[in-house]
């Protein structure tokens, strides 16, 4: 069968690793000149099936009042004359509810395991590296009133039966040996010993080798326009280099998603959320982390990639704006000072800006749609690095007709109506 996966980050990599592992013909097209050159590019490097969360639950709309006064603010929106932008905004203020929350956490946290499930099981099938640590996940809380506010997370978290540990002070320096130079501004912490890091862009450049060793063609530098359908099915795809024909066609263009569906009436509420990134090069590495912490208060991630050090964060409502904000840079080197003192070389940093693909609800949209032979795998908001795995193996069970090791029912399209 021929196979037509437009967009080569992380998501669409994988798809098209998956399914030409089952022997389809397969063809990747992406604008780019080559694997994750957009949002999989500089991620925070976190594989966190545990810290899968929507962004949308109770108390949140307070909790943002709260963030857009803060100096290192969390959130920044940019009201813009967009009605998709509000549209999405009114969505997501409608899952900010304790049973929407608890559902659509109940609805990301399966995929998500499964797919560093399938990411293990890859790695012992070919070996592939790409600076990846297996450590665990570290989330600090500087108040007791965050601490005791991750019961409902817990219960899930039991509810699935994912490994978890509450720690004081004690049990985070164990883990985290840096910390005892900082331990003094954090209550206590939630370890995650399941979860992973890893670089996300030595993992797609590393999976595009394998995947043309197995017959996938890569058309990079190629634009996409738009998708062929007729008689309710997609029958081939509009580029900027010809009209390409396939037998199915998998949309991973993550943002860019919903402006390919439009035109062919599909709506799905995908809107960018940029989030921000510096890595710096390790100068003690007494003094810098092991694997990655979350700070509960800014909403940043800090990781240990190999020698360097990515801090990853906040979150940018400014529709497809791609420039880079010094104020977010600010944030990032205070997060990291903050807890890893004179553990990295800033003047060394590199700073980078990507856009994540957000839904209202922080669930993936994951499978078929109205219109014949289209599949989507979009929509993972900050876990497209975290889902990947498993979304590729997804999309090739279904391509293939199989039914998926898991139930993804619920990651489709239709929930929106």
């Amino acid at each position: 069968m021929k196979i037509l996966v437009l967009g080569g980050g992380v998501i669409g990599v994988s798809c098209a690793y998956y399914l030409a592992r089952d022997g389809h013909e397969v063809e990747l097209v992406d604008r780019q000149s080559g694997p994750a050159l957009e949002t999989s590019f500089a991620n925070a490097g976190e594989i966190s099936p545990g810290y899968s969360s929507p962004w949308a639950g109770p108390g949140v709309p307070l909790k943002a009042i709260k963030w857009l006064l803060m100096r290192h603010s969390p959130l920044v929106v940019w009201p813009l004359l967009d009605l998709a932008m509000w549209r999405w905004g009114a969505m997501l203020l409608a899952n900010c509810t304790a049973k929407a929350y608890a559902l659509n956490k109940s609805r990301m946290v399966p995929i998500a395991e499964y797919s560093r499930d399938c990411l293990k099981a890859l790695r012992a099938e070919t070996g592939i590296a790409y600076d990846d640590r297996t450590q665990g996940t570290l989330q600090l809380f500087r108040t007791q009133k965050q601490l005791d506010s991750i019961s409902g997370d817990v219960a899930v978290l039991k509810q699935y039966g994912v490994p978890y540990e509450v720690l004081d002070r004690l049990g985070f320096c164990a883990v985290e040996p840096a910390l005892k130079h900082t331990q003094h501004k954090f209550v206590g912490a939630l370890r995650l010993p399941g979860d992973e890091t890893g670089d996300c862009f030595k993992f797609s450049n590393r999976l595009v080798e394998m995947a043309q060793e197995l017959g996938v063609k890569f058309r990079w530098n190629t634009r996409v326009e738009g998708l062929q359908v007729g008689g309710f099915a997609v029958t081939g795809v509009f580029t900027d280099a010809g009209l390409l024909k396939a037998d199915k066609v998998v949309l991973a263009l993550g943002s860019h998603s919903p402006q390919l569906l439009a035109p062919v009436g599909l709506r799905i509420p995908v809107y960018p959320i940029k989030g921000y990134s510096i890595t710096v090069p390790i100068t003690d590495a007494t003094r810098a982390p092991e694997s990655t912490l979350m700070d509960e208060t800014h909403k940043v991630a800090v990781t240990r990639l190999g020698n360097r050090i990515r801090v990853g964060g906040t979150a940018e409502i400014a529709g497809y704006d791609l420039n880079l904000r010094l104020a977010r840079r600010g944030t990032l080197e205070h997060v990291l000072t903050d807890l890893f003192p004179g553990a990295g070389d800033l003047k060394e940093c590199n700073f980078w800006c990507g856009l994540r693909p957000m839904t209202p609800d922080g669930t993936p949209i994951i499978g078929t749609t109205p219109i014949k032979d289209l599949l989507l795998a979009t929509g993972h908001g900050t876990l497209g690095w975290t889902m990947s795995a498993g979304t590729g193996r997804v999309i090739a069970d279904m391509v293939a007709g199989r039914q998926p090791a898991i139930d993804v029912s619920a990651l489709s399209m239709a929930r929106y109506g």
